[in-house]
C-alpha cells in the first residue's frame, strides 16, 4: 500500500518521501498533501490529492464475503440493520456498512485526531453504489454528513469519501 502511495504521490508531481506512521498508523503525508491507504488479502490502494482541493480523504477495501461472527453486531446500530436486508443479495452488505464506516474513520480521524467509534456514525446505503453516514458525534472540523461511494465486484468491496475543501 506504501508503494501505492508513492506511485500516487509522483501522480502529482511530488518527489516521493517516505510515508511514515502516525498516531493508529495512520500515514503521514507530505504537507500540502492529503491521503489514505488500504489493503486486504488481494487488493491494495492508496489516494493522495492536494490540500488546496480536499480537506480530507478516506478509502477502505474488504474482501466481498460476509463478516465474521459476531463482528456485525459490534459495527452496526440496531437502526441499520433493517437496510441490509433489504438491500439486493449481489454483495455482502455487512462489508460494505464495514468499509463505509473504515472511511468515515479515516476521514475523521486526520481532522480530529481523537478516535471515532462504529457506534459514533450512522451510515445509509442506497444500492446506487452511494452510501451517507451521518455524524452522531459532532465535531467543528466536519459537516454533520459524509456523502461516499462503493465499488463491488465479486472478490472485493471498496468505499471512498472525499471532503473538499473550503
Amino acid at each position: 500500500a506504501r508503494m501505492c502511495a508513492h506511485a500516487a504521490l509522483a501522480k502529482l508531481g511530488l518527489t516521493p518521501v517516505p510515508i511514515l506512521r502516525g498516531e493508529r498508523n495512520a500515514p503521514v503525508w507530505p504537507a500540502g498533501v492529503v491521503g489514505s491507504i488500504t489493503h486486504c488479502a488481494g487488493y491494495r490502494a492508496a489516494v493522495v490529492a492536494h490540500s488546496r482541493d480536499l480537506t480530507a480523504i478516506g478509502i477502505d477495501a474488504e474482501p466481498n464475503e460476509p463478516l465474521p461472527a459476531g463482528v456485525l453486531d459490534a459495527v452496526a446500530l440496531p437502526r441499520e440493520l433493517p437496510q441490509l436486508a433489504r438491500l439486493p443479495q449481489r454483495v455482502c452488505w455487512d462489508r460494505v456498512l464495514f468499509c463505509a464506516k473504515e472511511a468515515v474513520f479515516k476521514v475523521w480521524y486526520p481532522l480530529t485526531a481523537r478516535n471515532l467509534g462504529f457506534e459514533e456514525a450512522h451510515v445509509e446505503i442506497a444500492p446506487t453504489g452511494r452510501f451517507h453516514a451521518t455524524l452522531l458525534t459532532r465535531h467543528p472540523n466536519l459537516p454533520p454528513v459524509l456523502a461516499g461511494r462503493y465499488l463491488h465486484n465479486s472478490s472485493h468491496v471498496v468505499t471512498a469519501i472525499t471532503l473538499a475543501a473550503a
